[in-house]
């Protein structure tokens, strides 16, 4: 995983933690790895209906257990400043 969150950070990329509680697929320790490279994370509710983004808790609470912080979750980010670090990707 270290791997993956250095090439993240060479590319300029960001990661994604699914919130879905039967998923969490970033570990909080990922989590912890990529703040301290500065890496960006995404909490995506996996949102299949309007009921799914109550998964959200789940994602948060996955962050907040790897030490993540408003300033470190990419979807907290004013648009403004979201757009440009997007369009940085492409």
């Amino acid at each position: 995983m270290s791997r993956i969150i250095q090439q993240a950070k060479n590319r300029g990329c960001f990661l994604e933690l699914n919130a879905h509680p039967e998923r969490l697929d970033l570990l909080d320790t990922y989590c912890k790895m990529a703040k301290d490279e500065g890496v960006l994370i995404s909490v995506n509710s996996d949102a299949h209906s309007h009921f799914d983004f109550y998964n959200l808790r789940f994602g948060i609470g996955q962050a907040r257990r790897g030490w993540l912080e408003k300033q470190d979750v990419l979807n907290t980010l004013p648009l403004a400043e979201l757009l440009a670090l997007i369009k940085n990707t492409m």
